[in-house]
């Protein structure tokens, strides 16, 4: 289960039903499982699912298993379910045993399945897909029984075996569950639960030809593992009377309850497997992990910890209503997990030159710093200055605003950890741009403040001398719009989300940093003080080679929709 301490929990009312199980004595323990479709990276809807999955039987000393739905060979692939893996893990979470897939059960689905057609509850059917949507009805219009549902069950079974050996074609014909055409629940009109299918499969190879549908698969999967509580989105409600009829009408032990939450919809972004595959497919971001799609890697790449995404899950909740989630809840949750663990050094994004006129070799001192305020323990360095640093670009006005307490011609300010320093002079090039302050310290303000004056602005800065050059990603959100793909023209059609693709979501800049940043390995966090949370990218910083640093979040939230 997890490694890590859990964030505290709120009562839900799926926790309220696991605690009434475990009381009556139904179960003795609990046990639950995640089983996502390895057809694309996990994203932060799968993140939430995870933390109550493997939360709530970790809570109540039961056990989680990871199960691949593996039943759709054409659009699934190794690399997907390595990833899947590796997402779980990097969350925190442990699963019970082996993953397991439901290629597993390829076997005992089969004899279900023969076993459901000598009950006379499957017929081999042989409409074609437009036929079946005709037959099928819709809410106004029952459906109307297949011709072929009448067959004798000697006939389904030896149709149903000869699918399997590979005698009929790809779409040919289907196994279907016979229930009730009239049923006002649409998932009960015979559902198909096999069909052909001619594809290699991630596991099994090429053993089969036929495979088994989602919901018939799912809750038979289920109930062999001996799954107590099936927990799934909303969007599955409609499925559960299936899950319990297939459960209902073989001969199997284990019945599992399937339990209903909503879904999460987060704003600013999507996600939807098949338009986050556009994106990475068209070149609209640099890949799956790229830091600014929704995915488990993506978000780890940007700086995401863990402790945040658990954090951010618990403070959603779990709920039947509507989960439209602010992509601020996530930025805040993170936020507020790095703000404590993460310490401190100083780097100048946009350098502007300082010349400090009156430094002295020898005789203007440097002080120590510690990493964070509230962490001693995290110890401190020495932060040294020499005659020309670095400062911020927006920490200087020619002419001040109002409220004005950062660099301004005679003015004064503070250099974080150092001495108050005042602005005598601004050096320009060709085109009136300014290149260059000229400053003098005040000598008697080293860890003190200066007599008979208050100096109230205080800013970050860097000795050039010691500083080294980084390559900065600077983040922000990928689109501009709350829902990108629920946009609606004059036309009544949904625009393109491609259009709303924020174009500033990604500034690469070349800034400095503390030395410190020269040795640090792949995926360390740190706080740039006044700027934000940052970490070493996990693909291209080489520590003692290449400095690349991922802004994850900004000191507070910035964020103005266009």
């Amino acid at each position: 289960m997890s490694k890590e301490a859990s964030v505290p929990t709120v009562s839900n009312f799926i926790r309220s039903t696991i605690e009434s199980d475990l009381a009556s004595g139904k179960h003795s323990s609990i046990q639950t499982r995640f089983p996502p479709e390895p057809n694309g990276y996990l994203h932060v809807g799968h993140a939430k699912s995870i933390c109550l999955n493997f939360g709530v039987a970790e809570d109540y000393q039961g056990q989680c298993n990871l199960r691949m739905d593996d039943t759709n060979p054409e659009k699934e692939n190794e690399e997907f379910a390595q990833a899947i893996a590796s997402d779980v893990t990097w969350l925190g979470f442990e699963w019970a045993g082996e993953i397991r897939h439901a290629a597993d059960y390829f076997d005992q689905l089969y004899a279900y399945a023969e076993e459901l057609i000598l009950a006379g509850k499957a017929f081999v059917c042989e409409l074609n897909a437009e036929q079946m949507r005709e037959y099928r009805g819709n809410f106004e219009v029952p459906g109307k029984d297949s011709p072929h549902r009448d067959r004798s069950i000697e006939k389904n079974l030896d149709l149903f075996r000869r699918m399997k050996a590979g005698e009929f074609a790809d779409g040919s014909k289907t196994l279907r569950l016979k229930i009730d055409m009239a049923a006002p629940n649409l998932n009960l009109r015979d559902p198909v639960i096999y069909r052909i299918k001619r594809a290699h499969h991630i596991r099994t190879g090429d053993k089969w030809c036929i495979y088994p549908m989602y919901d018939y698969t799912h809750c038979i999967s289920d109930a062999l593992e001996g799954i107590t509580h099936s927990l799934c989105t909303l969007e599955f409600a409609d499925h559960r009377p299936l899950y319990d009829w297939v459960l209902d009408n073989i001969t199997i032990d284990c019945h599992p309850q399937q339990i209903e939450f909503s879904r999460l919809e987060l704003l600013y972004t999507m996600t939807s497997k098949r338009k986050l595959a556009a994106l990475v497919n068209e070149g609209l971001v640099s890949g799956w992990d790229d830091p600014r799609m929704p995915t488990v890697v993506g978000m780890r790449r940007r700086g995401y910890t863990p402790e945040g995404i658990k954090l951010f899950a618990q403070r959603v909740g779990v709920s039947k209503s509507e989960n439209v989630v602010d992509l601020s809840i996530l930025e805040g949750a993170v936020r507020e997990q790095l703000e404590s663990s993460c310490p401190r050094i100083m780097a100048v994004l946009r350098p502007l030159k300082v010349t400090l006129t009156n430094y002295e070799e020898g005789v203007t001192a440097s002080r120590a710093a510690p990493y964070h305020p509230q962490h001693p323990e995290f110890g401190e360095r020495n932060v040294p200055i020499s005659r020309e640093i670095w400062v911020e670009q927006d920490d200087f006005a020619e002419v001040a605003p109002a409220g004005w307490q950062r660099l301004t011609v005679g003015s004064e300010v503070r250099l974080r950890y150092s001495y108050v320093m005042k602005c005598d002079e601004v050096v320009k090039d060709a085109s009136g741009n300014v290149i260059e302050l000229k400053c003098s310290l005040d000598p008697d303000t080293l860890g003190q403040n200066p007599v008979g004056r208050k100096v109230k602005g205080v800013i970050h800065w860097l000795s050039a001398e010691y500083a080294v050059s980084a390559e900065v990603r600077l983040y922000d959100r990928l689109f501009t719009e709350a829902r990108p793909d629920a946009v609606r023209g004059a036309d009544g059609e949904y625009v393109d989300f491609r259009q709303f693709i924020n174009p500033e979501s990604l500034e690469v800049v070349t800034a400095f940093v503390e030395t410190i940043a020269c040795d640090l390995a792949p995926e360390t966090r740190y706080q740039f003080e006044r700027l934000g949370y940052f970490v070493t990218d996990r693909k291209d910083h080489i520590a003692g080679e290449k400095i690349v640093f991922n802004r994850a979040v900004t000191l507070k939230d910035t964020w103005k929709s266009a």
